[in-house]
């Protein structure tokens, strides 16, 4: 997109900042809140009807990360996690009542679960299997067998075969001083090795309702390229999918006893469908363009926001809808679903300090922000149903509600084709006779195939034999002779009963020109008579159009006319080297009227 094309989409919409949709209930620039939308979400932890905030806040990325409940605008709740966070998830994990919900925090090789606001339970997701040569590595460096120079330059080989190494022997390939490493390989070399994973992205399942408060199984990508589902009640693997890359977001539909289907967008720029069942899931991949930033599903479609400034829909099946050019790149994504107006939309931030609202391909909102938004949540908080919350790069806070007689229109704001040209076609039902001649196809569909087959190499004959013939005659009004190469051009003139009949020649050739070169006519003696029928050609410059005129003159009274063909010879040949045909037209002159 050019930017010139910005330009005009954001003066499009600059009308719309600051519209009367939106009412800012809380702006808090200094908040200090750094998330993404993954470390968002609403839920209400104390079943009193008065939904709160959960924030797993990101800290300086090292130090300082907490999970963090805000009750209205007032910090209710703060809890310290040692790993940074990767995800954030509101879930039923029993029956008990009253039903409150746990909250989930995923970080590092870690989840932790949180009942009450307080901690409950931790699970650690399952070890991999070490390298057999790395293993007995280490056991040699404890066994004094081998020196870390050893250890060093063999951990060093298999990095660069490709082979997977523990958290260990990467931190030992990282240090540069000697001493360091021996320092570092003397106190872990009696600690039993091990390689374990951490999680990309978190997400639920409903495990065999449907309900609002039904219980949910907790769905989680990791490093190690896979996708694990746990009970919830146990928290004990139920099923383990693999993929060919490390998955990055996901969305899930379904539930896990009866039918499921969970959409990964993964690192190497695929997407992949993965339901009850999938042992390839290669089958239902769709290839992006870019690398995706965001990942949403609205019903049986699903939305993918790309590196290259682009919002993309599918269907589940993984054909292509349409695609819309954003005009700056995108940061974050979430879906607004308002339940008490069956609305549903995309919601899109990006790094112009803007956040669009599409419906469907139709850009339908901007709301205009002091910074770039990094986390969006839409959903209830506290009592008010239509909430938007967004965290903004320097650490702000912005929460805004939806009106109730906010409406908006199935319309593109940012111009373009008009909406009819979306509108299905009202294509009529298929009829008895249309059936059956598709039934007969698809029982002759090789016969029909070889009969086309022979017709068309039939036409391509007889196409290349008249050519052929054609260029033995020289009946071609265009030389194919190299060494003459002429152009020929005939026109009539004239209602009869005299014509003018007039032939033009070109040479056309770079540099060489046409010399002892005739002009004459073969037709009916009886139906015409020509003045000259004879014309002697002077020498042909090269490019230039050369025009020679003679008259005939129509015997006949009964309104006939028929072909007069006009050949050009060389002196000494007895083929000609062009040969033209001039369809003559009726005499008007003897026609009575």
């Amino acid at each position: 997109m050019s930017t010139e094309d910005k330009e005009q989409i954001g003066n499009d919409t600059s009308g719309m900042v600051g519209n009367d949709k939106w009412l800012e209930a809380y702006k808090d620039p200094v908040a200090s809140l750094y998330t993404l939308t993954q470390c968002i979400c609403l839920s209400d932890v104390q079943a009193d009807g008065d939904w709160k905030l959960i924030i797993a806040d990101l800290g300086t990325g090292s130090f300082n990360m907490k999970l963090k409940v805000y009750k209205g605008t007032n910090l209710m709740s703060e809890h310290t996690i040692i790993d940074l966070p990767t995800g954030v998830v509101s879930f039923y994990m029993d029956t008990h009542e009253p039903r409150t919900p746990a909250i989930a925090v995923a970080s590092g090789p870690y989840i932790y679960v949180y009942k009450n606001l307080r901690p409950y339970f931790k699970f650690t997701l399952p070890t991999l299997e070490v390298n057999p040569v790395e293993a007995d590595l280490w056991n040699q460096v404890k066994e004094e067998k081998i020196n870390i120079f050893v250890l060093r330059e063999m951990l060093e080989g298999m990095r660069a075969e490709g082979t997977v190494l523990t958290v260990r022997s990467l931190r030992f390939l990282q240090l540069q001083d000697v001493g360091d490493c021996e320092t570092f390989a003397n106190m872990y070399k009696y600690t039993p090795l091990k390689r374990q994973t951490v999680i990309t992205c978190l997400s639920t399942m409903k495990k065999s309702m449907a309900e609002e408060d039904a219980i949910s199984c907790l769905v989680l990508g990791t490093e190690s390229k896979s996708i694990y589902v746990l009970d919830p009640e146990a928290f004990t693997v139920l099923t383990t999918l693999d993929l060919p890359a490390v998955p990055v977001f996901l969305s899930v539909t379904g539930l896990f006893d009866v039918e499921y289907r969970i959409v990964v967008a993964c690192r190497n720029g695929c997407i992949y469908t993965l339901k009850r069942g999938t042992t390839d899931p290669l089958k239902n991949c769709i290839e992006l363009n870019s690398q995706p930033v965001g990942l949403e599903r609205i019903n049986k479609t699903i939305y993918v926001g790309t590196m290259d400034e682009s919002l993309h829909c599918y269907t589940s099946k993984g054909k292509k809808l349409w695609t819309v050019k954003l005009p700056g790149s995108m940061t974050t994504m979430e879906v607004i679903d308002y339940k008490s107006k069956g609305f549903k939309a995309v919601i899109v931030a990006l790094n112009n300090c803007q956040v669009h609202i599409y419906k469907e391909k139709y850009l339908v909102n901007v709301i205009k922000t002091d910074a770039i938004v990094t986390g969006l949540k839409f959903g209830q908080f506290g009592r008010e149903e239509g909430t938007l919350i967004m965290t903004l790069k320097g650490g702000g806070l912005v929460i805004k509600i939806l009106k109730r007689n906010a409406t908006f229109e199935e319309k593109d704001l940012s111009g373009g084709p008009p909406s009819a040209q979306n509108t299905r076609l009202n294509v009529p039902k298929k009829t008895k006779l249309f059936v059956d001649q598709t039934m007969r196809e698809r029982e002759n569909a090789i016969t029909m195939h070889r009969t086309f087959q022979r017709d068309l190499y039939l036409l391509r004959l007889n196409t290349l034999r008249e050519y052929a013939k054609s260029l033995d005659n020289s009946m071609n009004p265009i030389s194919s002779d190299p060494s003459e190469p002429l152009k020929l051009n005939a026109q009539v003139q004239g209602i009869g009963p005299t014509f003018k009949l007039t032939v033009n020649l070109q040479n056309t050739s770079l540099s060489q020109p046409s010399t002892s070169l005739l002009i004459t006519f073969l037709y009916d003696e009886k139906l015409y008579n020509f003045k000259k029928s004879f014309i002697e050609v002077p020498m042909l410059v090269p490019g230039l159009n050369y025009a020679f005129e003679t008259f005939l003159e129509c015997l006949s009274d009964k309104g006939v006319s028929d072909n007069i063909k006009v050949f050009v010879l060389k002196d000494g040949k007895s083929v000609p080297i062009i040969t033209g045909v001039i369809s003559m037209p009726v005499s008007e002159g003897l026609v009575v009227v």
